[in-house]
């Protein structure tokens, strides 16, 4: 994923962005963005897109080169490559930084035991969640 707003590129003032790959098989993992909502701009490929709103519910969405996708401010959400080429997309946002926040990432820097009490997960999971971000799996 490369990324592009006013920390690499001073005179983005009102623009963000990302250049995300997505292997065949692989994902974007779970996220959401606190400060903009996300545009999106499919490159080449296809994929699968589900969002998350309040009250569980869910939308998915297919999408393929070409296509627009949008995603509201804060809504947890997650891109899979469904093809067999690679998936290029952009993600564009109205701001001057590029901000995600990735599910793993905060439920492994969150303490364990409210973690494990209410969402009732096993240790092996756990132990399996990345304190460092890595968007792309």
């Amino acid at each position: 994923m490369r990324i592009v707003d006013s920390s690499n590129f001073p005179i983005s003032t009102t623009v963000a962005a990302a250049l995300v790959e997505i292997k065949p098989g692989g994902m974007r993992e779970l996220h959401w963005h606190p400060n903009a909502d996300e545009w999106q701009y499919y490159l080449t490929g296809q994929g699968r897109m589900t969002v998350f709103g309040g009250n569980g519910i869910a939308r998915t969405f297919d999408y393929r080169a070409g296509d627009v996708g949008y995603v509201p401010v804060a809504m947890g959400h997650y891109i899979q490559n469904t093809g067999k080429d690679t998936l290029w997309f952009l993600e564009i946002f109205r701001s001057d930084r590029f901000e995600d926040i990735s599910l793993n990432q905060w439920m492994a820097l969150t303490p364990r035991e409210l973690v494990r009490d209410n969402l009732n997960v096993s240790a092996e999971l756990l132990n399996a969640l990345r304190k460092q971000k890595w968007p792309v799996v």
